[in-house]
């Protein structure tokens, strides 16, 4: 009995999640670009790279007020949005922006902030 009330709950499941329109592959692009970018850390890192043609782990972790475990962590998140790439030159790791997702990110955003707002006297709220 329990197999069919499984069965019964995965295709009800399914059946509610075809009448949702999905997200667009560029929504989903922008939200995991802004959410990579949603801590202070991950700006100034960034905002250091954008300044050089790469750098290594050390140079990032001096720059920063912060671990070196932690400078890790947003290293990693960077990483895996695809905002910055790293290249093992053993014992170092090398860092740089992934060129081809940050200008992706600027045209996502760029026509995002360019929406149209309501004009309307005292606010669309108002």
């Amino acid at each position: 009995m329990t197999d069919i009330l499984n069965i019964v709950r995965t295709f009800a499941n399914k059946i509610r999640s075809m009448d949702k329109k999905a997200y667009t592959e560029r929504q989903e692009k922008m939200s995991r670009f802004a959410k990579a970018l949603g801590h202070p850390a991950r700006v100034a890192i960034m905002q250091f790279l954008a300044k050089q043609e790469h750098c290594y782990f050390g140079d990032i972790h001096e720059e920063l007020p912060i671990a070196k475990a932690t400078v890790s962590q947003h290293l990693s998140e960077l990483k895996n949005a695809g905002l910055i790439q790293g290249t093992i030159e053993l014992p170092k790791v090398k860092y740089c922006i992934n060129q081809e997702n940050w200008l992706l990110a600027q045209e996502l955003f760029k026509e995002f902030f360019g929406q149209a707002v309501c004009k309307k006297k005292g606010g669309c709220c108002g």
